[in-house]
């Protein structure tokens, strides 16, 4: 399905969904959307834990309405260049990361690899939750292993 850009950009909803832009890169709209996602972590990385968790939870919950409506939108469930899942995805797996470019890196690196990758459970989440929620719930589930093994590194680090 061809997206107009314009249209895009011009509904708020689609908009925050296509990542402000960063989903309608032509290839790889996950890995720029997730990109994209790095300076809006930079706003929030240094809040106490709680305060991160709670926006964390409302990024969520506004990810599903945001997601979901634009997949309704658009006519197609889960389309590439809807990137908010890939931005909170992300952030999960920051989650009291340590700080510096090298950590923001793995973290990268090691989300972008379980968002691809779709180990189990995240393959059949994937699979059989629709709407909004399938959305968000394959890309946290990815951020989850990646959080897991970025804290398993700094462990080991």
């Amino acid at each position: 399905m061809t997206i107009n850009a314009r249209d895009i950009l011009s509904n708020p909803v689609h908009c925050a969904a296509f990542g402000f832009g960063s989903g309608l890169a032509p290839k790889a709209p996950g890995t720029f959307g997730t990109l994209a996602a790095i300076p809006l972590y930079w706003l929030f990385a240094d809040f106490p834990v709680v305060v991160y968790l709670v926006f964390l939870v409302l990024s969520f919950v506004l990810g599903v309405y945001l997601c979901g409506k634009t997949a309704e939108d658009l006519g197609v469930h889960d389309h590439s260049g809807i990137v908010w899942d890939e931005f909170v995805g992300f952030w999960v797996t920051m989650i009291a990361a340590p700080t510096g470019w090298l950590w923001i890196v793995i973290g990268f690196v090691l989300f972008r690899l379980f968002d691809i990758w779709k180990p189990w459970p995240i393959n059949i989440a994937d699979k059989r939750i629709h709407s909004g929620l399938g959305i968000m719930v394959d890309d946290v589930l990815a951020g989850c292993y990646a959080w897991l093994g970025l804290q398993l590194l700094a462990r080991l680090i």
